[in-house]
């Protein structure tokens, strides 16, 4: 007898075997038992979530011997034909290869003649997506109003691509993607059916392959089913996917923890040694670090975790912090593999760029509900015996004292000019009026038509700028109102304009420039006038009253 795949083998035949798509089958099933029946349904999702599986339960639904019902005998002449793909009722067309206007008008054509021998025609077109616009046109009238005995079942990967008119006129479910728990649970029970030896790690390795797809998942075990010469095995399994496996990636993270360099390029060099895939590592990595923040934020691990007793361990080894630049590398650094010089160097990179994010000596380590963890302690091995020592507690700095306010004698506008500030600092330092400095308090006034200056954002920078300056007591205060024009900007716009009055004045009383406007009728344009040696940059600058 011909070997029937798992995928086909196990195909769902009735809605209470599909498998992760209750929202859907309950939905269905409702309309199917009240007789409230769409002339046509729309199913999306990604591969092999069960869009064309539900189509043709739906069409076994609708055209079973013992009437439209959510359960179909499976026994009729109907149903086994419709499982068997040879129902004439029944039309499956694969849009991607019937994408012209000409072969869908051929099929809507028989959509007017009445079913042979079941009790509804059904139309099932799959990746309709691939239809080109002007065979889209020419379904939009049937699709909208058909006979009463046609039914249009639509599924496709990509409904984005599926014109407006079309979405409105279909009754749509989103098949979702399954979790990685859910398919290995499925595979589990599959494979206990056919009788096959597996493990328990090698289901959860294929079910993270498979991508939230049943059919992949399934194609999956059978190709491991024939690499492990009937049975299904973890090492088998990550041998034949190129997946690393936590024997490989958690030394290296350990590693990485512990902030050993050279113990972390070691087990890289043996991933790499081993043809593994270094964008499979990474994506590891970044799936551990992201159940170690969950525990740091309070998430419980499953009592049946394998990993649960690592994953607590690096969640009070790491700062939550350093987790969170960590994951941010190893998803980065996936994306850069394919510009780095070579794959193993890129993989090298991200494992060093975790190791400088954070040393032994950086942060205090967190506890897995984000306490400061306990300090170490210290063994020291002595000739004929080991002794435990408590750590020293280290020496506490003396805090420094304040700096002393540095007298600037009142004159603002020369201490900012010799600060030197530039950016946010700069603009309030210059455009604000040192109304009093007491107390180490210093206090500006900024004027209405640069109000935006006062924003706390500023402040801050203006504050951190200064610090050094005065001291770790010094405080600022800043308010809109009036001024008298002792800011940096204002004297510096006063300065400027006495320079380009002046060298306007020169101007006109240059004889040559008389004999040209007097003689020839020639014109001064003002804006066009700088003083000497000054350049167009700083004059626009000084015109507009910026420093």
């Amino acid at each position: 007898m011909t070997y029937q795949v798992l995928a086909r083998k196990w195909r769902p035949k009735a809605f209470d075997q599909l498998v992760g798509q209750p929202h859907v089958v309950t939905a269905l099933a409702n309309a199917l038992d009240t007789g409230r029946l769409h002339h046509a349904y729309l199913f999306t999702g990604t591969r092999g979530v069960g869009k064309t599986t539900l189509a043709r339960i739906l069409a076994k639904s609708i055209n079973c011997e013992t009437g439209v019902s959510s359960r179909p005998c499976g026994k009729c002449s109907a149903c086994t034909e419709i499982d068997s793909g040879r129902f004439v009722d029944m039309l499956e067309v694969d849009a991607a290869t019937n994408t012209k206007v000409d072969e869908m008008r051929e099929l809507l054509d028989t959509a007017q003649y009445m079913p042979v021998s079941g009790r509804y025609k059904v139309y099932i077109i799959d990746e309709v997506h691939m239809l080109s616009r002007h065979a889209f046109n020419s379904m939009l009238k049937t699709l909208e109003e058909p006979p009463e005995h046609v039914k249009f079942i639509l599924a496709t990967t990509d409904p984005q691509r599926l014109p407006v008119t079309v979405l409105s006129r279909c009754l749509q479910f989103n098949l979702k993607s399954l979790s990685p728990q859910a398919l290995a649970g499925h595979l589990k029970h599959v494979l206990d059916a056919e009788g096959i030896p597996f493990e328990e790690p090698a289901l959860a390795l294929l079910a993270r392959a498979a991508a939230g797809s049943v059919r992949d998942s399934l194609s999956l075990a059978d190709q491991a089913i024939a690499f492990g010469a009937g049975k299904v095995t973890a090492a088998q399994v990550a041998d034949m996917l190129g997946a690393v496996g936590g024997d490989l990636v958690w030394p290296l993270l350990e590693r990485i923890a512990a902030a050993d360099g050279a113990g972390a390029l070691a087990e890289a060099e043996r991933i790499s040694e081993r043809g593994l895939s270094c964008d499979q590592a990474l994506q590891d990595i970044a799936a551990i670090l992201h159940r170690v923040a969950l525990v740091q934020h309070g998430a419980r691990l499953e009592s049946d975790d394998q990993d649960s007793a690592r994953i607590s361990a690096l969640a009070g080894q790491l700062d939550a912090g350093r987790v969170q630049v960590m994951y941010q590398v190893a998803v980065l650094g996936r994306r850069d593999l394919q510009l780095a010089p070579d794959e193993i160097a890129g993989f090298g990179m991200a494992v060093m760029r975790m190791l400088s994010f954070g040393t032994a000596s950086s942060a205090q380590p967190m506890g897995a509900r984000g306490t400061p963890a306990a300090a170490p302690v210290r063994v020291e091995a002595g000739p004929a015996a080991s002794t435990l020592r408590e750590p020293e507690p280290a020496p506490i700095a003396p805090s420094p004292a304040p700096a002393p306010a540095p007298a600037f004698g009142g004159d603002w506008t020369e201490f900012v000019e010799r600060q030197n500030l530039s950016g946010m600092a700069g603009l309030l330092a210059r455009y604000g009026e040192m109304e009093s400095f007491e107390g180490n308090h210093l206090r500006l006034v900024l004027p209405e038509a640069h109000r935006m200056y006062a924003e706390k954002s500023y402040q801050d920078k203006l504050k951190a700028a200064l610090v050094p300056q005065f001291g770790a007591g010094f405080r600022l205060t800043v308010r809109v109102g009036e001024t008298n024009g002792r800011s940096v900007a204002a004297v510096r716009g006063v300065e400027a304009q006495k320079r380009l009055d002046g060298a306007a004045a020169a101007l006109e009383s240059d004889p040559f420039v008389r004999d040209l406007v007097e003689g020839m009728g020639a014109q001064v344009v003002p804006s066009s006038i700088r003083p000497a040696g000054e350049k167009d940059s700083e004059a626009t600058e000084n015109r507009r009253g910026k420093p």
